[in-house]
């Protein structure tokens, strides 16, 4: 699996982090929200996440 130094994260229980290291294998994410006007970081959401 290959790290995209373009993504962090640090969503180790997600299918697509690279182990070790704070990055996302993918080569693009989709963000989104579970607001309808969201106004604090807690109300984002990467929509990319797969549960390993």
């Amino acid at each position: 699996m290959a790290k995209n130094t373009c993504i962090a994260c640090t969503v180790q229980q997600c299918a697509h982090h690279c182990g070790s290291e704070n990055y996302c294998s993918l080569n693009a994410i989709t963000i989104g929200t579970h607001e309808i006007n969201p106004t604090q970081d807690q109300c984002t959401d990467c929509k990319s996440f797969k549960r390993k």
